[in-house]
């Protein structure tokens, strides 16, 4: 299928054109898919003990939420080829909604895992949100928007495990008692997927010049008739089969960790329900940039060495993420336990969006059918990985290590994916295209002088601005192993809202951070923690003892004013060369004038 007019930048802040609209509505519709289909996950501990469950039977729910979701993308890729996307989403989010409200009907095992697995199909939404953004966006930042908009869809997983927590926290104030509180949670996260649905279907289209279903009867685009056997064409290429393992090691393994990462952290470092939520949200809050990191890496990629460029950063991607968990399964000691998790966690998701860069370029007459087995894999990945955890033979730590080596054996099946010369050469000419309109679109903009590539790139600003990511990073890390000293320094009297602003500093520090450092996101990241700053400053002020004077002995308020005065200078200027903000406005021939 050849599709027109497809958009070759991303207007990040836009909703004027067809592919933007569809870019924000389809991330936040996969965000809210894995934020209900994970709803559960951090909840576990109250609905184990209610239900009496064991390992194993957890276990046995969790195998049961993902294996489904095998059989469902495979359904929804197919569908997305016959009746688009649009359609394909908006039945998808109406009808999954169900049994996410319905699981608070479960008073038994079998029951729960009967819902469990219901609420699994939801988690082929994956599949619609790669196939819009692949037939919205043009090759030189396909790689880009396919990466962003899962990535920030698979947000919903890590936030999912800081928000359930505190919306069950909301319905025990309102007097309810933990065994109704739980259901009404699921029920919220059910009815805000509904109406998405209902979104869905009037503010998109399925192509960048329309519908389908018009686009058919003009003959613009093939016909249902002449789009059968799509995925007996996907089905038949080996290459599939072999990005099907690469999705299974990784996002394979991300489904795994959304669901144990909680009582992981609650069972072996002796964490409370809401700081090990905090702790396991952190994994899946690395998508706001990890994922679109890894499709951005993929697109410079195949600038030097075409599609073959992809691949090999896959293969790297992929082979780090087994050593970051080999080691991660070894950490005994919270404070190593939490960076090595977010440095895991960034291979992790880069190396999923690494995969479906590659993925457009596979077969284009069945794309849905290709997005639809890949992602298939992701799911029995993590059908695979659950049986380690359901053992009761096995401990945590142990299934964590053999999951990290089989990580680095499926690695090397990246290798088994190749392009011919010719479909190499088309793809280069599908790039050259994209990016000589780009040039016609960006024609007026002001000259730009150049920058020496490397190290030279780096200014007095730059160097400040990943010093104050570093520091924020690190002190988030501080404030959740001393959670309880946070929010005592919060003071008493604030209810859930003490919680509430705890979470938000973790958050902003440690995410806010990681953005500074990378230079991704830069006044957003900057702003969120000027307000934290700025907040910490009044705290300073106002706790100045009548012995201490603001500008003598009060070092605290000093200190604090001189950061939040910093982070505010960074929403202001912005990020400098050195930056993935700077990068992403680059154009390959030219680049934005930079401002010191």
């Amino acid at each position: 299928m050849e599709v027109r007019n497809k958009a070759t930048r991303i207007e990040l802040f836009s909703l004027k054109t067809r592919p933007m609209r569809a870019f924000h509505m389809s991330w936040f519709a996969f965000f809210l898919c894995f934020f209900a289909w994970f709803g559960i996950a951090p909840l576990m501990a109250i609905v184990r003990d209610e239900l009496g469950l064991t390992k194993e039977q957890i276990g046995n729910t969790i195998i049961a939420s993902v294996a489904i979701t095998i059989f469902a993308r495979l359904f929804i890729g197919w569908l997305c080829d016959r009746i688009g996307p649009r359609l394909s989403y908006t039945f998808l989010l109406m009808t999954g909604s169900i049994p996410v409200m319905l699981i608070g009907l479960a008073n038994s095992y079998e029951s729960f895992l009967l819902f469990r697995l219901g609420i699994g199909v939801i988690g082929a939404s994956f599949v619609i949100t790669q196939y819009h953004t692949s037939v919205m966006f043009a090759p030189n930042v396909v790689g880009t928007a396919n990466a962003t908009s899962a990535g920030w869809g698979n947000l919903g997983g890590g936030v999912t495990q800081m928000i359930m927590p505190l919306v069950f926290a909301f319905f025990i104030w309102l007097g309810y008692g933990d065994p109704t509180a739980w259901r009404l949670s699921m029920v919220a996260a059910g009815a805000v997927c509904f109406v998405t649905g209902v979104a869905y279907y009037f503010f998109t289209t399925d192509l960048p010049d329309g519908n389908f279903k018009e686009l058919r009867a003009s003959g613009e685009i093939s016909s249902t008739e002449k789009g059968k056997g799509s995925f007996w064409l996907a089905a038949r290429d080996y290459r599939v089969w072999a990005l099907f393992l690469v999705y299974a090691a990784c996002f394979g393994v991300e489904l795994t960790i959304n669901n144990i990462a909680a009582i992981y952290y609650m069972d072996y470092f002796d964490l409370g329900l809401k700081t090990a939520g905090l702790v396991a949200g952190l994994f899946g809050l690395m998508n706001i940039f990890a994922r679109t990191l890894g499709g951005f890496i993929s697109d410079r990629f195949v600038r030097i060495a075409g599609l073959k460029g992809r691949v090999q950063w896959l293969f790297f991607a992929l082979l780090v993420e087994g050593f970051a968990l080999l080691l991660f399964s070894q950490m005994q000691v919270l404070a190593l336990a939490i960076p090595t998790m977010i440095v895991f966690s960034l291979f992790v998701q880069m190396s999923e969006g690494a995969t479906f860069s590659v993925v457009p370029f596979i077969n284009k007459k069945a794309l849905g059918s290709v997005a639809g087995i890949v992602g298939a894999g992701g799911n029995m990945g993590a059908v695979c990985a659950g049986f380690l955890f359901r053992s009761e033979g096995l401990s945590y730590p142990q299934a964590l290590l053999i999951l990290g080596g089989a990580v680095c054996v499926f690695s090397f099946s990246t290798l088994l994916v190749k392009f011919s010369p010719a479909a190499e050469k088309e793809a280069a000419d599908e790039f050259d295209l994209a990016m000589t309109r780009r040039r016609e679109e960006l024609k007026d903009r002001k000259p730009l002088r150049e920058l020496i590539p490397g190290i030279r790139h780096l200014r007095p600003m730059d160097a400040l601005r990943i010093y104050l990511g570093v520091a924020l990073f690190i002190k988030g890390i501080y404030f959740i192993t001393n959670m309880a000293e946070l929010e005592s320094t919060l003071g008493e009297g604030l209810g859930q809202g003490q919680t509430m602003i705890a979470w938000s500093v973790v958050f902003a520090h440690i995410i806010g951070g990681a953005c500074l450092m990378l230079g991704f996101v830069t006044r957003v990241a900057a702003a969120a923690n000027a307000l934290i700053l700025f907040g910490a400053v009044l705290f300073s002020l106002g706790g100045t003892a009548a012995s201490e004077s603001v500008l003598g002995t009060n070092v605290d308020f000093q200190f604090t004013a001189f950061v939040f005065f910093t982070l505010v200078l960074f929403v202001w200027r912005g990020s400098g060369p050195l930056s993935l903000d700077h990068l992403l406005r680059l154009d390959v021939e030219a680049e934005p004038e930079i401002v010191l």
